[in-house]
């Protein structure tokens, strides 16, 4: 069943275009999310390291791709590679530092890394915009053919795309032998360090590569709203990622993908039915996940499996 629940998560998106015509920006947006859950995913689910900097690289990713438009070529896909670009060597210079420490360090150096990178965006207001916001961005048709429109159809079709892509590449990664080898690494590094395996520059890559990851969702981001602010670098934001992760699961691609939607959804519901108490709603979903299932709602079908085989050999 497991093999086949990409192809239902794209199949959704894909409904969900013809079902919600009017509500693409919103269903862009969590596709965006996805993407940086995806990276989170990689960084923590697989290779273990606690971060609540996610942001940072999301940030950079956005302003280099927005500055790259503005300045050097509107290309979509080179805006891409400017954003994963700056979201790797961010990850690669902050994770050198980041990675040789441990526990709760790692976790305040991450936060401490986005928190400089927004104050140094706020105070380079000649070239970021400031509080203002990156502002004149103005993206070519995609591939030279596909125009950004104003409803957001071309913008829902290529942040799919982009995710699915991506969905891809972890998903051999996560089978290849860096990919065990970093599932090693969380389990018991001081093991995986006995049989020979260079424990921190396998950290180091899978920083980096989560990075890169974070640098398009928010290259994306920059693209297809054409603007960047301050916000791209908050706190709020590497936090309810890694809500995000919990809910659907660490260490499944799909779990991250079904965690952000759920949140997502959830929040919008929530905040458009009562704009002052939407939070209840939100902490009341979190705890029954964390409580009742604590591997996310990736487990919830052997969770009822269980539930119901408990339930028949009672009966029996």
């Amino acid at each position: 069943m497991g093999r086949f629940v990409p192809l239902i998560l794209l199949a959704v998106a894909v409904g969900l275009y013809f079902l919600l015509p009017y509500n693409l920006a919103f269903l862009t947006r969590i596709l965006i999310m996805v993407l940086l859950v995806l990276s989170l995913d990689l960084v923590l689910g697989y290779a273990g390291i606690a971060t609540l900097g996610q942001a940072a690289m999301y940030g950079a990713g956005a302003y280099a791709a927005g500055l790259f438009a503005i300045h050097v070529w509107a290309d979509p896909l080179a805006g891409l590679v400017a954003g994963a670009v700056a979201g790797a060597i961010l990850a690669l210079v902050s994770g050198l530092v980041i990675l040789r420490a441990q526990g709760l360090t790692v976790i305040m150096l991450t936060i401490a890394v986005a928190q400089i990178c927004a104050e140094i965006a706020n105070r380079a207001r000649d070239i970021t915009g400031g509080a203002d916001g990156l502002r004149g961005i103005r993206m070519d048709p995609v591939l030279g053919l596909f125009e950004f429109d104003f409803v957001g159809q071309v913008g829902y079709w290529y942040a799919l795309i982009v995710v699915a892509v991506i969905f891809c590449f972890l998903m051999v990664l996560g089978r290849s032998s860096f990919g065990l080898s970093l599932r090693g690494i969380h389990e018991s590094p001081a093991r995986m360090g006995a049989i020979g395996v260079s424990v921190y520059w396998r950290r180091v890559a899978a920083y980096t590569i989560g990075g890169a990851i974070a640098g398009i969702a928010g290259a994306l981001t920059a693209q297809i709203t054409q603007l960047v602010s301050l916000e791209t670098f908050a706190f709020v934001l590497s936090a309810e990622a890694l809500i995000m992760l919990i809910l659907g699961g660490t260490g499944r691609l799909y779990g991250a993908a079904i965690g952000t939607f759920v949140f997502m959804w959830a929040h919008h519901t929530a905040a458009s039915n009562d704009p002052f108490n939407w939070l209840f709603v939100i902490g009341a979903m979190v705890l029954a996940v964390v409580f009742l299932l604590p591997k996310g709602l990736i487990s919830m079908p052997a969770a009822l499996t269980q539930i119901f085989k408990g339930g028949r050999d009672a009966g029996t």
